[in-house]
């Protein structure tokens, strides 16, 4: 029998967690809600909010909303009250919600696998163009985010986008968000496996049902079988790695327990290789032993690297197997290191079928609606009817001839897209910001392209990889080196310093050029990070 919020009973395993009663693990009995996000979440199922959006709050307006509602279950369908105008990043952490929040919405599209028709890119332009005042982010996620959304308007965009297979279903909340797929997937010349086939099976299986739409917190997942390893795995609740099994052939790494906020944490190999075929089962076992054994009691420990990281992949994956798969996983290989430079597809690569296909680069993930219809336009002109975007905020057009790749580069171009970009165009992504973003303290979409427009000025010469993050911190505390990749790390904090934000294109051109002068043949910027002294990193 599976377990659900209305049967939690049935999610008692034979084996206990670790910790103690007082985490609110159902597995071992505590059902009791231990704060707000808990009780509203037992109170009623966020899917079911749906239906009060399209019969009472849409017709009645912003008023009509009941606040755990406004705050809570609208997340189950993409649904984050946007920051309002005016207030500035100091007060960010003292006002309450109320305060904060706006008579406006973020709505987040799911884009699973990063794929997209050019009619679904159209649609999402137009969208873009008639209800969100021009908005469409590309996120770190593949995901396509509005902004200005009112509630009276979101009947008719669900219409439209459920009409040409996309959805919000479960794009926010305590959900399994967007599954990241490698943009590439059934396409690159040098891919292990696709992992497409399993994306949509657990689509069908898992998002929108019941069982699994009441989780301690988000639940972030990335299946990819490029050797790129172009899906940041590392930082996923779950991901399934390509990787070749001396004895078996094309399958996946399991990796658990990733995560970024506060306490990031690199995911763990649990040392399984899974057959493409078994891959929506396997993932179904990790999510349960997450909404069962998940700690529910604190918010700041409510995702699953938590729970790994006091049991050990030894146990967790022993209670996959005896108490969620009923059998034992098949040991296997961890990936090999990618050999690329780059792993975010930019340019100009040729398919497996012979055709080709284009990866290029906006600003800081941020474009708008007409520009989207335009770039869908421009895809089917030359032959194309597939997108995909990417976990950089990049996007790519598949399936060009190759008599068709430089005019469309060339219109790419002309709409201010380019496919040969710097690496500073490349590497630099950023949050939502300040701007509508009612967790930011600072604006980061423009500071980011006004960063990129000053580098590229000021280091013309630079043509290593680098990636440039800007986030929620006034001030910014910087952080060096880190990667992710089998050498996988988190950044340096360099002890007592803080850039401002009018110092930032200064400092980041001082360490940069101080890594030009002091590397090491073919070292990159991380590993140079890592070893530098302070005072060169100052």
């Amino acid at each position: 029998m599976a377990a659900t919020p209305q049967n939690p009973a049935a999610a008692t395993p034979r084996r206990k967690a670790g910790r103690h009663r007082g985490e609110g693990q159902w597995a071992v009995g505590h059902f009791t809600p231990l704060n707000g996000n808990e009780q509203f979440k037992k109170d009623d199922d966020g899917l079911n909010v749906r239906t009060r959006i399209e019969t009472i709050y849409s017709k009645r307006g912003f008023d009509s909303i009941d606040p755990n509602d406004l705050r809570g279950r609208m997340r189950w369908w993409g649904l984050y009250t946007q920051r309002r105008p005016g207030i500035d990043g100091g007060k960010t952490a003292v006002l309450e919600p109320e305060e904060l929040d706006d008579e406006y919405f973020m709505l987040r599209v799911r884009v699973d696998g990063g794929r997209l028709t050019t009619q679904q890119l159209r649609v999402i332009g137009e969208i873009s163009e008639e209800f969100a005042r021009g908005t469409a982010d590309i996120t770190d996620r593949q995901n396509i985010q509005y902004h200005w959304i009112r509630i009276e308007d979101v009947p008719e965009i669900w219409n439209r986008l459920e009409a040409v297979g996309l959805s919000t279903t479960e794009a926010c909340g305590d959900t399994p968000r967007v599954i990241l797929g490698s943009p590439v997937a059934g396409i690159a010349e040098d891919e292990i496996i696709d992992g497409s086939w399993a994306i949509d099976e657990i689509q069908r299986r898992v998002i929108g049902n019941p069982e699994f739409s009441n989780l301690p917190r988000k639940f972030k997942s990335a299946i990819s079988g490029s050797p790129l390893l172009d899906v940041a795995h590392e930082i996923n609740d779950i991901s399934f790695v390509g990787v070749r099994h001396p004895e078996h052939g094309p399958g996946f790494d399991l990796w658990v327990g990733g995560g970024l906020s506060t306490n990031p944490k690199i995911g763990q190999r649990l040392g399984a290789w899974v057959p493409l075929e078994e891959v929506p089962e396997v993932y179904e076992g990790v999510i349960s032993i997450f909404r069962d054994h998940g700690y529910r009691r604190l918010r700041t420990r409510a995702r699953l690297k938590f729970l790994l990281a006091d049991w050990g992949t030894e146990k967790f994956r022993q209670v996959l197997e005896d108490d969620y798969l009923g059998r034992k996983l098949t040991d296997g290989p961890a990936p090999d290191q990618p050999v690329a430079r780059w792993r975010d597809h930019i340019g100009v690569h040729r398919q497996q079928d012979g055709r080709f296909y284009v990866g290029f680069a906006p600003r800081v993930g941020r474009v708008d609606g007409t520009t989207l219809t335009k770039i869908a336009e421009l895809a089917e002109a030359h032959g194309s009817g597939r997108l995909r975007t990417t976990v950089e905020q990049k996007m790519i057009v598949l399936d060009l001839e190759e008599d068709q790749v430089a005019p469309l580069s060339a219109g790419l171009e002309a709409l201010g897209l380019t496919t040969t970009p710097s690496p500073f165009r490349r590497g630099t992504m950023a949050c939502t910001g300040i701007e509508f973003c009612k967790l930011a303290i600072v604006e980061t979409k423009a500071r980011g392209a006004a960063l990129i427009d000053e580098l590229e000025r000021r280091i013309p010469e630079f043509d290593e990889p680098i990636t440039i993050n800007l986030n929620q911190v006034e001030g910014f505390q910087v952080h060096l080196g880190g990667a992710l990749g089998l050498e996988a790390g988190f950044g340096r904090k360099v002890r007592g310093l803080k850039v401002t934000a009018d110092e930032l294109p200064d400092y980041v051109e001082r360490v940069l050029k101080r890594f030009q002068e002091e590397r090491e043949d073919g070292e990159r910027f991380a590993t140079w990070a890592a070893r530098a002294d302070e005072e060169a990193l100052s």
